[in-house]
């Protein structure tokens, strides 16, 4: 191992200059609603460069989900919602990934490869983990244990992209969900009323526990109803799509709201 990768293994992976990696956004919020958003940053830590890759495969869906973050913070002062942001890309360490799962640190992206997570030691791995993938998810914890005595409903806004391995995704939305499906039927069926655009029930994929970790974790493993939002990328490529689509899933969660508290009763 090189001088600088043991020196990244052994010490503290983000500079005190460097934005922390969890961000919480309006965490008093009145909502029932708790947004999540897993996959809200491109950054990468100083120590670890640019992975090995240039800013447009870093700007790409391998290195966050675009739009995802900015519909968040629309959907959260909307609702008045509690809102978790993930400050580093998946690329680093993949904060929806079980830490078992060979996605967690990728060596390779949608056939890109990534060269600086080629090799990792052990402890290298333990300081992603200890810097990024434990902050975010003790962050989650933190909130939701201070929620203990009101009811919470649990949704990750993702985005996903338009076309994958040559075949157009016609879904403009989509609600996934794994065990419970009760939020996302709600959710559902709120936005097929609101438009005229296809919804997608458990598209582009489903929760699935050995490829997730933030709703099967926080949510299933709370009891909590929880559902994951993902969004096609070419609605929310900029500021309006995303005030857009915000507003459109502000309306819908609105409309399901007192039904979904009916879940604590």
């Amino acid at each position: 191992m090189m001088d600088s990768d043991a020196n990244v293994a052994t010490s503290s992976l983000l500079s005190s200059q460097e934005p922390p990696a969890v961000e919480i956004v309006n965490g008093d919020g009145s909502s029932s609603a708790v947004l999540l958003c897993d996959h809200a940053s491109n950054r990468v830590p100083e120590r670890l460069g640019t992975l090995g890759l240039n800013p447009v495969q870093l700007a790409a869906h391998i290195g966050w989900d675009p739009g995802a973050a900015d519909v968040a913070r629309r959907l959260s002062a909307r609702l008045d919602a509690p809102l978790v942001l993930s400050g580093y890309s998946r690329l680093v360490i993949d904060c929806n990934r079980p830490l078992r799962s060979a996605e967690s640190i990728v060596e390779e992206s949608a056939g890109v490869p990534v060269p600086r997570n080629c090799g990792l030691s052990p402890a290298e791995r333990e300081s992603r983990i200890n810097a990024l993938f434990r902050p975010y998810h003790d962050a989650i914890d933190e909130l939701l244990n201070g929620r203990s005595r009101r009811p919470s409903l649990l949704l990750s806004v993702h985005s996903f992209t338009p076309v994958l391995n040559g075949r157009p995704r016609p879904w403009r939305i989509g609600i996934s969900y794994g065990h419970n499906r009760e939020l996302a039927a709600l959710m559902l069926g709120a936005l097929a009323r609101s438009g005229d655009f296809l919804v997608g029930e458990n598209e582009p994929y489903p929760i699935d526990d050995d490829i997730d970790y933030t709703i099967p974790v926080h949510g299933e493993g709370r009891g909590l109803p929880s559902a994951m939002i993902e969004i096609r990328q070419d609605g929310i490529r900029n500021a309006e799509g995303a005030a857009v689509w915000a507003e459109r899933l502000a309306k819908a969660y609105r409309l399901i709201e007192a039904e979904a508290l009916r879940f604590f009763s």
